[in-house]
């Protein structure tokens, strides 16, 4: 006889499926059911390969070392980062997102790959960028306060990101070309300092030095007046005038001098027009401060008095006339008397003994020697 329960049957719960795990390539799962896990043939589950969505940044050195941020998505589980085949050390930060450390290469492009348990990403093009190298700096040297514009030149300067004069960067600047690139010096102390250039790729070693110059400093000036014609030479101290690059009488430039030192410089003077003009020194340093240099006309007598005197000498005799402030000396004929200047058109001169009869009476000045008046010199009258 049958139970009363003949009629029911047990059916069994249909296999549940495990869920596919996040991080796995092809696996292979077990049916479970509330009697246990089964020995059935389970599913198969295929993971989709990660993708990489973009590389930051997208360049850097040849000689690696820079941090690198991928993007993208299927990153768990993440089991290398090559950049063009070379392994490279990285962090898996998320399911989209690692960091690495780009390894060293030769310049170019190479594909940046992630490989996880679902299969390795197809590349996205990383640039490695061959370091700035320096070759020079013209001009290579230039005044404390900076301003004025150098070229480098080298090579690598594609994607320049600073110019640095020592630890100062460069006002401005601009990439030329990859071998070379303007920049404008910033200000500075006295002395040299290295001149570097960052890239992508690196920054240049400190091959090439620049040096800041102090301005020429101008104390004195020998002889600080001379005729118009100009030719002749006088003698400029200061200091820092050591690469003096010209000299000029106002607006005009000495077309001849010599350096003798720092602090000095033998100049010939160039032609000018009457008057007084600043006298200035230019270096790569700057332009110095000015000294005063006369340019003189001849002088000009146009009356002595008395017009004679003993033939003995010793008379005071007074000219008049222009241009008698800087007189070196007063001619009777070709001998030299003592005088005294008065102003730029008066002076007295001392009448020197002499053969009796006439003779002519010059005034000389830095300016050159002026025609002459005639002075007599009387015999005493016979007894």
């Amino acid at each position: 006889m049958e139970s009363p329960d003949s009629s029911i049957r047990h059916v069994s719960q249909p296999p549940v499926a495990a869920a596919a795990p996040a991080a796995a390539g092809t696996v292979h799962t077990t049916p479970t059911t509330p009697e246990g896990t089964g020995d059935g043939p389970g599913s198969t589950y295929a993971l989709a390969a990660p993708a990489i969505g973009s590389v930051v940044p997208n360049q850097g050195s040849a000689d690696g070392g820079n941090t690198v941020t991928l993007t993208g998505t299927g990153f768990t589980g993440a089991t290398s980062v090559g950049f063009g085949g070379v392994a490279a050390a990285f962090i898996a930060v998320s399911a989209t997102q690692v960091t690495a450390i780009a390894p060293a290469a030769p310049a170019g492009t190479v594909n940046v790959t992630i490989t996880t348990p679902g299969g390795t990403s197809a590349g996205i093009p990383y640039t490695c960028v061959a370091g700035p190298v320096l070759g020079g700096a013209a001009p290579a040297q230039g005044p404390l306060a900076g301003g004025n514009s150098v070229t480098l030149s080298g090579t690598g300067f594609t994607g320049a990101t600073s110019v640095r004069f020592g630890a100062n960067a460069a006002s401005s600047f601009a990439v030329v070309s990859p071998t070379q690139l303007t920049a404008s010096v910033p200000t500075g102390g006295p002395g040299p300092v290295a001149v570097t250039v960052t890239t992508p790729g690196g920054t240049s070693t400190p091959a090439v030095s620049y040096y800041y110059l102090g301005a020429p400093v101008l104390g004195a000036i020998s002889a600080g007046s001379g005729q118009v014609a100009g030719g002749n030479s006088v003698t400029l101290t200061g200091t820092n005038l050591l690469q003096a690059t010209a000299v000029r009488f106002g607006a005009t430039a000495a077309t001849t001098y010599t350096i003798v030192s720092a602090t000095g410089i033998r100049v010939v003077v160039p032609p000018g027009a009457v008057g007084t003009v600043p006298v200035t020194v230019t270096t790569p340093g700057g332009t110095s401060n000015s000294v005063a240099y006369s340019y003189l006309g001849v002088p000009v007598l146009t009356a002595l008095e008395p017009g004679q005197g003993p033939s003995a000498g010793g008379t005071t005799v007074t000219l008049t006339g222009i241009g008698l402030t800087y007189t070196t000396a007063v001619l009777f004929a070709a001998v030299p008397a003592g005088f005294t200047v008065v102003s730029d058109t008066q002076l007295t001169t001392t009448a020197p003994p002499g053969t009796a009869g006439a003779v002519t009476v010059r005034v000389v000045t830095p300016g050159g020697t002026g025609i002459g008046l005639p002075y007599t010199r009387l015999d005493p009258p016979g007894v």
